[in-house]
């Protein structure tokens, strides 16, 4: 990607900076909150958006929406920057600095939001602003493929994540989400576990948990910095979040704690594998990042201050060095032309700057001190010590740590002082706004590694209260605790993780055989697209068959089935039938309907049917001038007329019925027809049987005259309290008209052409 750029060109623009001013002001503006979130003061807006529905546009504020929406609005200034400068004299730059900046203000309303529906909207938000980006270089089919499939499948788990927080708001009685943490778990709800099944499978499927994981290496097909911004700051840790929100009140049984652990297990050790087993640094990153979303998922599985702490500490660790090598890799494709962790080597020389800012956050990867990796690392032993199934996750995180030490090796030590390959062109160094970003990133890793009383009072604190739901003594940050377990198992890590680089071609090697027979996840989507596809097509043969007594057959066969059901399952009850009240005015009007009706059935002349229907509209418009409506019974007779003409006129075009009528007998259109009747005769005996509410009546007859000025009713309803539903219903009609005058004409135009040939 970097090598469509023009390295002359200017990178100072307006579409360039307008984003990284924005953006670091916006990193300004929540810097200004870490005295008052750190006090455990939380701040909140709120601004009614849909009350009728409980829906309203609030935001929460506090420590752990405050360190997302920092390393959001930090990390993507200097990812906007970055790109300004990688992507410049692109022509469709500014259109990708616009996908950019409305990904970032996206995640910032997911972090920020306090509603659920709210969030959802932001959430769904993310999905679409990262199809986008992962889809930039749309002349890829690779690109639009898996712009698709990110798409697809996090937005599948977004939906089921909203039927989760419905059935919160109707279960709870509120969608606020700091309303919900306050009342506490609610795993004692009947409820419960289908809540948490959904809502778990959006995060699951956001934050790429196996077997949902395919989908997050696949895009790395975007450009470099929106690999560096997704993996770091934002989209992916998006499940990670909404777990750690709503942990006080799904947390708390067996199921969530089984449930994370196993899966955030299983995700860590099987993406550090295969972080191990590639060979373009940027798949080995996207793995990696697989592997931290795996061990924070597991480590929200705990209930204990270390185990939490553990988290937030990991997750503000992660941000900064997952960054810092992606801008750092994105260096050194611009600057050697490939990403070939086999042919890369003997960079140091040409690319000093890059090589140190490497060193620096894989160091703070592999979790040596005194970088602040370290001290995540210590937190995370002393933490999952703590937790419930402690052997599982002990061994588990220390497989994943040693594969990163490992892949820290193959990242930031092969490239720079390995053997050199045949590079594509003659390396050389960055310029200075794409090694801005790095190395205030891996400088940031060594200077908390040192003095980490700098972000543990201001932001993980903070955040460990808001996922624990009030302040917690447990884990501190301070980067020795002196000779104990931990420290041992951190020894074993480096030990384990020096032999795993030592033999990692051997590794490599081995891990490709197992791989070429294991499950193929990212084939078994495109062969669930395909059979999907294919199910589509075979249904679109059977319900699409171009006959519309077909389609009308089936409108008519679900509206009996659905009404019918909703009738039997809700028990309306025993109705009334009294025929004796009718006079013979009414009697004599019922006559003429069955009279019709017969004529409609019986005939074989298409004239005399439509003839027949209208006297049975006629019936139906002398009901209403029975019953005091004439407005109504003039509409009626003049569709009546209307149609009835019309159809005269289309009829003289049509074939002829057959006289004998053996063709016109269909049984079944019989029973739908006599199923429809006596379906719509029973809703209205149960309609007419409900007691009369007269709370609208009585309102348009207090408003009508007063606020409409208007003393027909049925018209002020339909022209000031309806008005853009009437309108509508115009706008429906005059469509309808114009498109038979586009018809009628073409078909005019098309007969003169033939008369003239």
């Amino acid at each position: 990607m970097a090598g469509d750029s023009d390295p002359n060109a200017p990178w100072v623009t307006t579409a360039g900076m307008l984003p990284v001013l924005v953006t670091g002001a916006l990193f300004v503006f929540f810097l200004g909150y870490i005295p008052q979130i750190a006090a455990y003061a939380p701040v909140r807006w709120a601004w009614d958006w849909i009350p009728s529905l409980d829906i309203a546009l609030t935001f929460w504020l506090d420590g752990l929406s405050l360190m997302f929406a920092l390393l959001i609005t930090g990390i993507g200034t200097l990812v906007m920057l970055y790109a300004a400068k990688y992507l410049a004299g692109q022509p469709q730059f500014p259109r990708f600095a616009l996908y950019l900046f409305s990904f970032m203000l996206s995640m910032l309303g997911l972090v920020l939001a306090d509603n659920l529906i709210t969030l959802f909207v932001f959430w769904e938000l993310t999905t679409f602003t990262s199809y986008l980006l992962i889809g930039y270089l749309h002349v890829d089919p690779k690109s639009r493929r898996n712009a698709l499939q990110a798409l697809l499948l996090t937005a599948a788990g977004g939906l089921a994540m909203l039927a989760g927080f419905i059935l919160i708001g109707v279960t709870q009685g509120t969608f606020e989400l700091s309303e919900l943490n306050a009342a506490g778990s609610m795993a004692e709800h009947a409820m419960y576990l289908p809540i948490l099944i959904l809502v778990l499978i959006g995060a699951f499927t956001k934050s790429a948990q196996v077997p949902f994981h395919f989908w997050l290496p696949n895009a790395m097909a975007a450009p470099t910095p929106v690999s560096a911004y997704l993996h770091s700051a934002t989209m992916v840790k998006g499940g990670v979040y909404l777990m750690a929100r709503m942990h006080p009140s799904l947390s708390g049984s067996d199921a969530w704690v089984w449930s994370l652990t196993i899966f955030g297990g299983v995700t860590a050790v099987f993406a550090s594998f295969m972080a191990l087993r590639q060979t373009d640094l940027k798949q080995t990153l996207a793995y990696t990042t697989l592997m931290a979303l795996g061990t924070l998922t597991m480590f929200l599985a705990g209930s204990t201050g270390y185990a939490i702490t553990a988290a937030m500490t990991f997750l503000f660790v992660h941000s900064l060095y997952k960054a810092a090598l992606f801008l750092t890799i994105g260096v050194v494709d611009h600057g050697t032309g490939t990403r070939d962790a086999d042919l890369l080597g003997g960079l140091a020389r040409a690319m000093p700057i890059t090589a140190t800012v490497a060193a620096l956050a894989a160091l703070s990867m592999a979790g040596l001190p005194p970088f602040i990796g370290f001290i995540a690392k210590e937190l995370a032993y002393a933490g999952g010590l703590e937790m419930t199934l402690s052997a599982f996750v002990i061994p588990m995180a220390i497989i994943a740590n040693a594969l990163m030490f490992a892949v820290a090796g193959i990242v930031a030590w092969k490239p720079f002082y390995g053997p050199q390959g045949k590079l594509p062109h003659k390396p050389h160094e960055g310029p200075w706004p794409m090694l801005a970003g790095p190395v205030i990133l891996g400088v940031l890793g060594l200077l908390f590694g040192l003095m980490p009383w700098l972000v543990a009072e201001a932001l993980i604190e903070p955040a460990v209260a808001a996922v624990m739901g009030a302040p917690d003594t447990g884990g501190r940050l301070v980067l020795w605790h002196g000779v104990n377990l931990p420290l041992m198992l951190s020894l074993a890590t480096f030990a384990l993780g020096a032999l795993m680089y030592w033999k990692h071609q051997q590794l490599r090697a081995a891990l490709a055989r197992i791989e070429a027979k294991g499950p193929d996840f990212d084939a078994g989507w495109d062969r669930l697209l395909d059979h999907f596809m294919a199910m589509a097509k075979g249904q679109t043969r059977v319900i699409q068959t171009g006959v519309l007594r077909h389609y009308l057959f089936a409108t008519f066969t679900v509206l009996v089935v659905a009404v019918a059901a909703t009738m039997v399952l809700r028990s309306p009850g025993s109705v009334s039938l009294s025929l004796g009240g009718l006079s013979v005015r009414e009697w004599a009007i019922a006559g003429l309907a069955l009279a019709g009706t017969g004529v409609v059935v019986l005939t074989s002349s298409r004239i005399a049917a439509i003839v027949g229907l209208g006297v049975v509209g006629i019936a139906v418009a002398l009901i209403f001038i029975v019953y005091s409506a004439p407005d109504v019974a003039i509409t009626q007779l003049l569709v009546e007329l209307l149609v009835v003409v019309l159809f005269a006129v289309a009829a003289l075009k049509m074939p002829h019925l057959d006289p004998t009528g053996k063709q016109r007998h269909r049984p079944w259109d019989a029973v739908l027809a006599a199923s429809v009747g006596a379906m719509t005769t029973l809703v209205l005996l149960y309609v007419v049987d409900t007691p009369f509410d007269r709370r609208l009546t009585d309102f348009f007859e207090a408003a009508s005259f007063p606020e409409a000025f208007g003393r027909n009713i049925v018209n002020v309803i339909l022209v000031d309290f309806r008005t853009l539903d009437t309108f509508g219903e115009i706008a429906v009609v005059l469509v309808a008209a114009l498109g038979a005058y586009a018809l009628l004409k073409g078909a005019r135009a098309a007969t003169k052409k033939d008369e003239g040939q």
